[in-house]
């Protein structure tokens, strides 16, 4: 039996690759790369948590989460989302910012994510 599970699994990835009660999001990407960066940001944590959601987990259960801009210049404005998507109070993951050329020129922000699972 083999204890690795993946959820959604294609040739080159897989949405979440579950192991050992942890969960290991594939980056996600917005579904409209014509919005603008904070609504980008915003359709990106909306996957996020629909993902972690169908693995009966939360954002609160993130332990680290890795995101990439397509220019620095706009880390301001991805913070306002991302914190209010966190939340007063909240206790942040361990996190890493950096800019990087995205797979597709319209993107703006892609996140990548690590959660446990309770």
């Amino acid at each position: 039996m083999n204890p690795i599970r993946r959820i959604n699994p294609g040739n080159r990835l897989s949405d979440v690759t579950v192991f050992n009660g942890v969960a290991y999001l594939a980056g996600q990407v917005p579904e409209d790369a014509s919005a603008g960066l904070q609504a980008q940001t915003r359709s990106v944590l909306d996957q996020i948590d629909r993902l972690l959601a169908g693995l009966g987990s939360d954002k609160a259960h993130i332990l680290s989460a890795t995101i990439y801009l397509s220019s620095m210049g706009d880390f301001a404005a991805m913070n306002e989302v991302w914190d209010a998507w966190l939340g007063p109070n909240a206790q942040g993951p361990a996190r890493a910012t950096v800019e990087a050329r995205l797979a597709s020129p319209d993107d703006k922000v892609e996140i990548q994510v690590i959660a446990a699972l309770p």
